[in-house]
């Protein structure tokens, strides 16, 4: 009865509370910041984690101070952003649906550009493979490091590595520009460029060793595709053979149904089914339980950028939340991509927000033909928006659905979702909210924003590495794209564009190509010597072989015939016969049990025996019973 009585207290104060929450979203809307004619940038996907990797998505970048926490696999990042793989740790990344990177252990990685067809990274320290597998025309992706920016100018498989001299640019395939203070050059497959001194007053052109590079290549796929690479490109001739073999352009289902520049397509073929569904063509159905809903596996994070960030810990998780739109279609989740031949852009999450009350915030997968209100933010958290979208909608598809909207306390943001901090709240009550496109116009989440890193934890670099990574100066050999939300971006990242005099200019190349194919030639005629002679020694051992054996067929022949001749003698003196054997076996008796004896003082009835000669029984019955018959065993 209680419960009866204060039921209407209740939905007052929710009441009040969604009131108040319109009013911020009506008074955000009413005084919406002017539409900036403006593209955003593009965001890319760090795929797989191992160990320590930290991050830093600090505006100024010039405190070597900076605080870095750890990421965490299908995070985003962007423009200004930085990764550092620690000891023994290492991370792949995804820039596009085909272009990807590993880096290796000790790493550093700075995103300077990304978006309009240029892709623009600075390395300081370390080793990272260059996965380039697709190039739009005129695009641009380049590698900037401390003695030259390293431009792929051809899809391709390449390898940066520092050492305690300069860098080494491999191009296991492909062909890369290299310009530098002290010029230009090429480096191509199977080659090695190596840069000596900041102005790379050195230059060294070699040829790659197969082995090592067939190391290279086996490591990286291994790595990249562990579920399904079957070691084929541990010999470097069968990768050169075949180089696409990998390709999950050419692999993958999911490819022929959305577009190639959508990130993470690569993972939706092993986790769910491409179906065709009514009036949305071919649509992707997760394998998932019943109950299931989109958006609740997984975690909010803060970009500096983006605002909130969805972070799914689903392992296909990346490319169905951060582009297209989700479809419930007979009680199942569908994702409905942006089409094949489009361009889409990147989201930090495809959802609308609404807000219950102070202290409870949820959110709602966006539907086909629901608007998106694509923005950033400035230093002062205040938005830039990109079109003309209003981002109080008036209806959503998915609103309706029982259970599409997720409702948790206010301070669970920040952390991975805990299923039972999930609140049904009855559709009646829903359907008097007001849903917003922008988080940040809602009172709870906004605070929550301004006043919380949200949780991340942690990871110190030590202080000499902190150093190096902000006081290195790096060079590109194009000009960065001017960013708004990331003011003087290349100054603060120390970034420096090699100037076109340096461009125009050759390197002083040493060339080691020729003494090394000299010295591969004179290795491969000492190997076919080798060989040769191998051969030579096996015929030979064949042709002994084939004496003995017929040596061996003469004397079983011989036997046969002096064992015949020696019964037709005894058939013809069967008199003769016992005392005969009496004889032979007493001298094999003598053979077998003195057989030093025998050697040493030979007794003299032995002394006759060449006159016994021509007497095949006896020698042959010697020879063929007893203790002769082993030496004749005897190869």
């Amino acid at each position: 009865m209680s419960r009866m009585k204060l039921w209407p207290h209740g939905t007052i104060v929710a009441a009040v509370f969604a009131l108040i929450a319109g009013l911020g979203v009506w008074f955000y809307a009413k005084h919406e910041p002017a539409v900036e004619a403006e593209t955003l940038p593009d965001a890319a996907r760090i795929q797989r984690v191992e160990g320590d990797v930290a991050f830093c998505d600090d505006r100024a970048n010039t405190d070597a101070n900076t605080q870095w926490t750890a990421v965490t696999a299908n995070q985003p990042f962007s423009e200004g952003d930085r990764i550092y793989t620690r000891e023994k740790s290492r991370a792949s990344l995804a820039f596009s649906g085909r272009n990807f990177a590993r880096l290796n252990p000790n790493t550093s990685l700075d995103v300077v550009s990304l978006g309009d067809r240029r892709t623009q990274l600075a390395m300081r320290d370390g080793s990272a493979m260059f996965d380039v597998g697709y190039l739009q025309p005129n695009e641009l992706f380049e590698v900037a490091t401390p003695n030259g920016a390293v431009d792929f100018t051809q899809p391709g498989l390449y390898n940066i590595d520092f050492n305690n001299s300069g860098v080494m640019v491999s191009a296991l395939t492909g062909l890369a520009q290299v310009v530098g203070l002290g010029g230009s050059g090429q480096v191509s497959k199977g080659e090695m460029l190596t840069l000596l001194g900041q102005a790379a007053s050195e230059v060294a052109l070699s040829r790659l060793n197969r082995q090592d590079a067939g190391y290279q290549v086996d490591d990286y796929y291994r790595y990249q595709y562990p579920n399904s690479y079957d070691g084929r490109y541990s010999n470097y001739d069968a990768y050169l053979s075949d180089p696409n073999y990998y390709d999950p352009y050419q692999r993958n289902p999911s490819y022929k149904y959305a577009s190639s520049n959508i990130i993470g397509l690569n993972d939706l073929d092993a986790y769910g089914d491409w179906q065709n569904v009514s009036g949305y063509d071919h649509a992707w159905r997760p394998r998932v339980d019943a109950g299931w809903v989109p958006y609740q596996q997984g975690q909010w994070i803060n970009s500096n950028t983006y605002g909130p960030t969805w972070v799914s810990s689903e392992p296909w998780g990346y490319a169905p939340y951060h582009y297209g739109r989700w479809a419930n279609v007979s009680n199942q989740w569908y994702w409905i991509p942006d089409g094949v031949n489009t361009t889409p852009s990147y989201a930090p999450a495809l959802v609308a927000f609404v807000s219950l009350d102070a202290n409870q915030t949820g959110w709602v997968p966006l539907g086909p033909g629901d608007s998106y209100a694509p923005r950033y933010y400035d230093g002062n958290w205040q938005p830039h928006y990109l079109t003309q979208t209003n981002v109080v909608p008036t209806q959503l598809v998915n609103f309706a659905i029982p259970g599409a909207v997720t409702v948790v306390p206010v301070d669970a943001w920040g952390r991975p979702i805990d299923p039972r901090t999930i609140r049904r709240v009855d559709q009646q009550r829903l359907a008097s909210v007001r849903s917003t496109l922008d988080p940040l116009t809602l009172t709870p989440l906004r605070n929550a924003v301004v006043h919380s890193a949200w949780g991340r934890g942690k990871i110190d670099l030590p202080p000499g590495i902190a150093k190096k990574l902000n006081d290195t100066p790096v060079y590109l050999g194009a000009d960065v794209r001017e960013s708004k939300f990331r003011k003087d971006l290349p100054k603060s990242m120390r970034v420096e564009r090699v100037s076109d005099q340096a461009k125009s200019q050759k390197f002083k190349v040493r060339d080691e190509r020729q003494q090394e194919q000299q010295a591969e030639t004179g290795r491969r005629q000492d190997t076919g010597r080798v060989n040769g002679n191998a051969a030579k020694d096996n015929n030979a051992a064949k042709d002994n072989k084939d004496a003995q054996q017929q040596t061996r067929q003469l004397e079983q022949q011989q036997r046969k015939d002096t064992r015949a001749q020696e019964k037709t003698t005894r058939a013809q003196t069967p008199g003769q016969d016992k005392p005969q054997r009496q004889v032979q076996t007493r001298a094999q008796g003598e053979r077998v049990a003195k057989p030093a004896k025998s050697e040493a003082k030979p007794k003299p009835q032995a002394a006759p025996k060449p006159e016994r000669k021509p007497k095949p029984p006896a020698e042959s019955s010697d020879k063929g019973e007893g203790g002769g018959k082993g030496k004749v065993k005897k190869p």
